[in-house]
């Protein structure tokens, strides 16, 4: 089957967040919204038929799992990424944000240090801020082309922590880490005591032909101490269906995890989780997530081939996986984020996400979600160049 990713799908009215609350992200509503990372394609149809045909029971009731469910879970994560996976080594949890709560508060105290490499996903920041946590930011450094992890200053830093959170690929400048880097950041931890959560929520989206390599994978020192958190929900844009899941291989880790889970009510899914979940991560959703991921290239390859041109003060890091696309501002001469903010939502009325959320190395970057149709991206771009023109 052939899916069609230009289509404008009318979302305005629907009580969608990215559109109907997109002045929460930049003051006003008469701007095209690309920040909140779900994407504007229609959410796949084997997914829609899943749920109609839960809904044709006609009683949304208390719903349990199905052998479907964990069996393709499991062979998913065989057959993209080579991990073994047994049915007992992860559970159901609603969300990869409440995944990482979840995990803070099962295996930390109030006061203790987490660690967090930002800039990165708001949420690694604000969900232990808010439960009492102290933060840790270690920075990545910023290279000709991306950021990487500068590891001298992670072994420094860890020194003192409880838990690390991982952002693996990386969220908001789409890296792809490297088993080696991935093996040391195993090592240091292991050596420190440190737990490492890795959301992985965006494992499913590499582009160009790579291979996620999940953390868990690279060492038998990863393995045993690490909690790994996936969904499909941005890969098969369903985020409105809670559905995720966390996979811990280590027996005593795994026990205190999942009965924590448990006595606390989260290992339920709603009526349409599991259904939703199981369609795809099965072949039809292998050919979706293929033809998606090549559109979305062609989206990408787009806005860094016109910024290059039209607007060469704003630099693309090219991810290496997902549709969110940080871009490097600091060309543009502005002295605070305020004023970058302010260009893009007041004068070229596009709606970005500030790269000062994802912390201090964000300042002077912006996000952009390209999972859209192609013609958006083109408005999106026309709009910037106009307005630096004017």
């Amino acid at each position: 089957m052939t899916y069609d990713f230009s289509e404008i799908v009318p979302r305005l009215g629907t009580d969608c967040m990215k559109y109907d609350k997109v002045d929460w992200c930049c003051g006003r509503k008469d701007v095209i919204p690309m920040w909140v990372a779900d994407m504007d394609f229609r959410t796949p149809p084997f997914v829609i038929e899943a749920m109609q045909k839960r809904l044709q029971q006609g009683i949304l009731g208390y719903t349990c799992s199905h052998d479907t469910y964990w069996d393709n879970i499991c062979r998913w994560n065989k057959e993209q990424f080579g991990m073994d996976l047994k049915r007992e080594e992860f559970t159901y949890i609603p969300g990869v944000v409440c995944g990482i709560y979840l995990c803070v508060q099962c295996f930390t105290n109030e006061g203790e240090k987490i660690l967090i490499q930002e800039p990165v996903y708001h949420p690694f920041r604000i969900v232990p801020e808010h439960s009492g946590r102290q933060i840790v930011f270690n920075s990545l450094v910023r290279t000709k082309d991306s950021f990487t992890m500068d590891m001298d200053s992670l072994r420094r830093d860890i020194k003192g922590c409880r838990m690390m959170i991982l952002c693996n690929p990386h969220n908001p400048a789409g890296i792809c880490w490297t088993r080696e880097q991935l093996q040391e950041v195993a090592h240091i931890c292991a050596e420190e005591g440190v737990l490492v959560v890795s959301d992985e929520i965006h494992c499913d989206m590499l582009l160009g032909g790579r291979k996620h390599i999940p953390f868990a994978s690279v060492s038998d020192e990863a393995r045993q101490n690490s909690i790994t958190l996936q969904a499909p929900s941005k890969t098969f844009n369903m985020p409105g269906i809670v559905v995720s899941q966390a996979i811990v291989y280590e027996p005593k880790k795994r026990r205190k995890f999942f009965t924590y889970i448990e006595g606390n009510d989260f290992d339920l899914g709603n009526v349409f989780a599991y259904d939703c979940a199981a369609a795809c991560y099965s072949p039809q959703g292998l050919e979706w997530k293929t033809q998606m991921l090549e559109y979305v290239q062609g989206n990408i390859d787009l806005l860094c081939e016109r910024l290059a041109k039209e607007c060469p003060q704003i630099v693309p890091i090219q991810p290496q996986a997902s549709f969110l696309v940080f871009l490097d501002c600091r060309g543009l001469g502005y002295e605070t984020q305020e004023e970058l903010d302010d260009f893009f939502a007041n004068k070229a009325k596009v709606g970005l996400n500030s790269g000062a959320m994802f912390g201090p190395g964000g300042k002077g970057y912006m996000r952009m979600n390209v999972g859209c149709p192609r013609s958006v991206v083109n408005q999106a771009i026309d709009q910037i160049v106009a307005a630096l023109r004017a």
